[in-house]
């Protein structure tokens, strides 16, 4: 029996191709959208899918970050001519000529590894070959009601020479951009209030995609900082809530200079609850408090060493705590500075693991960033929690050292999956060996 599908051409772009597919599987699983991914390669921008319906299409790529767009596929060939006799023979040729035969319309046209852009008598020339499909709607360049590309894959380029002859034609019907123009409104050029810690938009908003934020839940960033991924999140719709340890980026720079006025920027004030000054590792939200989801950039300690509240010495530090100036204790003055003390990477992770299995539903995703040194005689070990499945450990190059987006999803009590709490799991000190350019 025939498959009722029908084939969709992803269009992708060649950044962070480490990341694609989990954001593609992570929004189509939101959506309860199967996809076979059989035709998908990590070198290449393009991948022909098979969804029910152009609302499928939509609804899936409509918030995707890591595709320019998505059109119904009609054909492809090494040559013009060998697209065309693809296009023809496809057994719905027929029914989409008469489907879209008075629709107003345009082409466009784009080329992966090309050179120069085509001049309009080119372009002219090459729509005129399209006279077999018989289009009778007017030609409307602005808001028109069909959309046909016209893509040239070439070869990559020689040097600074790029090839002349495309490898490959490929044509479709746009069904929908993706939501890649929002880098532009959240970049951080723009924003109102950042620092030396925001995260780029990019990958913030692809954070929130494989996280699954979601429109109306609630989604904590326990390491808020600038608000980089409270942005993102409340740009997809969920009820963003942030607590730092450092009461300077809470409290920002004024009014009109803190992680609220970027919400009030944004025009999404309504997404964003509150962000608190408090350290993570003695949380005051409330125990019962069901976090949907968890999206967060833990401190790596580069720019200085991981603290949380507590005495290095408690002994010494115990005649200090009911401390009095002016009649009143010093931990109750509004000038009142907590005493911290050094914590690892590794513990803190735990924490946040532990967190997560505890505070997460049954299917809710943890989503943050690691740092690993790229050293090949140094094994990177991924901190595991038995109630917690690794789904996704995409990994971003630098020089020598790397981050990665590691993804869980809360499997419950019943998972039993493995675990390495407790242990250290970096062989040495990541701030250290950053600031000696890991030659050690």
């Amino acid at each position: 029996m025939a498959s009722s599908k029908k084939q969709y051409l992803l269009y992708m772009v060649q950044t962070h191709p480490n990341f694609r597919r989990a954001e593609l599987e992570s929004l189509a699983d939101m959506f309860g959208i199967e996809v076979d991914f059989c035709d998908y390669d990590e070198g290449s921008p393009f991948c022909v899918v098979e969804l029910e319906s152009d609302e499928q299409a939509q609804q899936w790529i409509r918030r995707s970050v890591l595709t320019k767009a998505v059109f119904e596929f009609w054909g492809r060939g090494t040559t013009l001519e060998e697209m065309h006799e693809a296009i023809r023979a496809h057994p719905t040729f027929e029914q989409r000529k008469e489907q879209f035969k008075h629709s107003s319309f345009k082409f466009e046209f784009e080329n992966y590894r090309g050179g120069k852009k085509k001049d309009m008598a080119t372009k002219v020339k090459q729509i005129e070959t399209f006279r077999y499909v018989g289009f009778e709607g007017k030609i409307d360049m602005k808001s028109p009601e069909q959309t046909y590309t016209l893509i040239e894959e070439y070869e990559a380029p020689t040097g600074k020479t790029p090839a002349a002859t495309p490898l490959s034609y490929l044509f479709g019907r746009l069904v929908q951009v993706s939501d890649r123009a929002s880098m532009d409104v959240y970049d951080l050029k723009k924003r109102p209030y950042k620092g030396t810690t925001s995260f780029e938009a990019e990958l913030s908003l692809v954070s929130a995609n494989i996280a699954q934020v979601k429109p109306g839940t609630l989604m904590y960033d326990p390491f808020a900082g600038t608000g980089s991924f409270l942005t993102a999140g409340g740009h997809y719709g969920a009820l963003v809530l942030g607590s730092d340890i450092d009461g300077r980026m809470i409290r920002g720079k004024g009014a009109n200079a803190d992680i609220g006025s970027n919400f009030k920027y944004y025009h999404e004030a309504s997404q964003f609850l509150d962000v608190l000054t408090m350290d993570f590792t003695h949380n005051s939200l409330r125990s019962d408090l069901v976090i949907d989801t968890i999206l967060c950039d833990p401190p790596y300690g580069i720019r200085e060493s991981i603290k949380v509240l507590g005495a290095k010495d408690p002994e010494r530090f115990a005649g200090k705590e009911n401390l009095i100036i002016d009649g009143e204790k010093a931990f109750l003055r509004k000038d009142y500075i907590p005493t911290k003390k050094p914590y690892s990477l590794d513990a803190l992770l735990d924490d946040l693991l532990a967190y997560s299995a505890e505070r997460l539903p049954l299917g809710g995703r943890l989503a943050f960033w690691m740092p690993t040194a790229n050293d090949e005689n140094v094994e990177t070990i991924i901190p595991l929690h038995q109630n917690l499945e690794l789904k996704y450990d995409c990994v971003q190059e630098f020089n020598k050292w790397s981050r990665r987006l590691l993804v869980y999803i809360n499997r419950g009590d019943g998972y039993n999956g493995p675990t390495n709490g407790g242990v250290q799991r970096s062989p040495s000190n990541f701030r250290e060996r950053y600031f000696n350019h890991f030659t050690k």
